[in-house]
């Protein structure tokens, strides 16, 4: 009961940090019963969230039931190797993943015009 108490008294955690981890070069072939296995040794989940599809293999979302548990969980598990992979774990920001999402919004409706228009963007 003590370890609770200092956890939860008066902490102040950095404004990144929140219950919801992006993970990053996971093996294509790992489970989610081992998601679980790993992840589940910090807190109580939520929530995982395993990438299929080809651009988001490899990638997963972790959601904890408490932000403690996910500090944790991103302070032991950064750098951890699974099947010869070092995991990259980090808090889920949407703002940086709104924009990458913008960014590839722009490129192909800028593919789109150039072909529209004939341009070609190949140096001559």
């Amino acid at each position: 009961m003590a370890t609770i108490s200092l956890r939860k008294g008066n902490t102040r955690l950095p404004p990144e940090v929140n219950r919801v981890l992006y993970v990053r070069n996971l093996p294509f072939n790992i489970s989610s019963e081992e998601m679980y296995d790993i992840f589940g040794k910090y807190g109580a989940i939520r929530q995982i969230r395993i990438g299929t599809s080809k651009d988001t293999r490899g990638t997963a979302f972790v959601v904890y039931e408490d932000i403690y548990d996910a500090k944790t969980a991103v302070d032991h598990l950064s750098g951890f190797n699974v099947a010869n992979r070092y995991l990259i774990v980090l808090y889920y920001q949407q703002a940086k993943m709104s924009k990458k999402f913008d960014q590839k919004k722009k490129e192909d409706e800028i593919a789109k015009m150039q072909e529209k228009y004939g341009i070609s963007t190949k140096d001559k």
